[in-house]
């Protein structure tokens, strides 16, 4: 498999509602669309989850622009490759910048499937036939206007509700949600919002019978987070603080946590979350995927990494009219009775509408490889 050329382009897509955490409000999504087109003139599709802001992560949409253009394009074109982990390879040198590296790694995957004529679903080694789809709320204006959106999902079918919190927004909010929905699976994610200061506040948690709290402390630390889950019962998952393997070996190591949210373009891309994946179920670790309010096909590679068979809690994949009035891959993404089909057909298993994506490209540069 040798890259002939790839396109990129830098997407901006207005959210349907704006989605707020304790980091800051979103209301567009801006984001880096990956084509890949081997010599065969076979395309690969991938998507960049940076922000346009780095209060995720250091990456933001420019710098993994730079990233791929200056660093990552040239080594992909660089020689031949029998199968998309060796990228994972190539890159390895390259502090960081995951989110770069998954992008164009994502679409290398997809070309790869197509190639080989499966699924990128089975490319990756799942067996689920479909999958279940959890909802991640934002922080709301009011309680009244959270528990009614709940409702709304809960009527949908959607099988997990995760809800943002922070200081000053979280014992109470919790205790409102429980009065009306004392049965819903019901998690928080608190972004990094608090610190072993506020652990008594945190105990306070663990008697709503929530599934998890995801990354309460710094995204940097799991010492910390493994002091924090001796002294709850309420079980922690890890999101910013797990970049790679090793670092989910040592948190597991350490009991920082009991539960592990894998996303793809923060760990570095599909090579590395099967690694993840793999380590988690040898040492009973459930896993789940979590979402960065990705358009089409990122969404598409999400559903296909979590058709493996340890990802067992509905993920944050929801249906695309959850976020957007158009999106940019025929059919849509659509959730029913809270479950999503894995697509059966080669690579991602959808189509890139290339109108939609032409509609919201803001720029757009191919790049070639070396004259054959």
């Amino acid at each position: 498999m040798k890259l002939d050329r790839v396109v990129l382009r830098h997407l901006q897509m207005k959210q349907k509602s704006p989605f707020s955490t304790s980091y800051g409000t979103f209301t567009t999504k801006d984001f880096i669309l990956v084509e890949a087109i081997d010599e065969d003139g076979i395309t690969g599709w991938g998507e960049g989850v940076a922000f346009h802001v780095p209060w995720y992560t250091e990456e933001t949409v420019k710098t993994s622009w730079h990233m791929l253009e200056d660093f990552l394009l040239p080594l992909a074109f660089n020689s031949p490759f029998e199968h998309p982990d060796e990228l994972n390879t190539r890159f390895s040198f390259i502090k960081k910048n995951n989110m770069a590296k998954a992008a164009i790694e994502g679409a290398v995957w997809d070309l790869y499937s197509k190639r080989k004529g499966i699924s990128l679903s089975q490319a990756l080694g799942g067996k689920k036939k479909s999958i279940e789809a959890g909802i991640a709320i934002g922080i709301q204006k009011t309680t009244d206007d959270l528990l009614r959106i709940i409702d709304k999902y809960a009527v949908e079918g959607y099988r997990r509700m995760k809800i943002k919190i922070k200081p000053g927004l979280d014992v109470e909010l919790i205790a409102a949600i429980r009065k009306q929905f004392p049965t819903i699976p019901l998690m928080a994610d608190a972004n990094s919002a608090y610190t072993l200061a506020d652990i008594d506040l945190l105990k306070e948690l663990d008697q709503y019978g929530l599934m998890m709290i995801e990354q309460p402390l710094g995204s940097d630390d799991i010492i910390d987070h493994a002091t924090l889950q001796a002294q709850i019962q309420t079980p922690i998952c890890l999101d910013e603080s797990i970049l790679s393997i090793e670092d989910t070996r040592k948190a597991i190591e350490l009991g920082s946590c009991k539960v592990i949210n894998v996303k793809i373009g923060r760990v570095g891309g599909l090579s590395e979350a099967i690694k993840i994946h793999d380590l988690c179920k040898e040492r009973e670790i459930p896993v789940w995927c979590g979402g960065m309010l990705e358009a089409g096909v990122g969404r598409a590679h999400n559903i296909a990494i979590t058709s493996l068979e340890n990802f067992t809690m509905p993920g944050d994949t929801a249906g695309s009219s959850h976020y957007w009035e158009r999106d940019i891959i025929d059919p849509e993404v659509e959730v029913k009775n809270g479950l999503i089909t894995v697509p059966e057909q080669p690579g991602i298993g959808y189509e890139v509408n290339r109108k939609m994506v032409d509609y919201y490209t803001v720029k757009a540069r191919t790049f070639r490889g070396a004259a054959k």
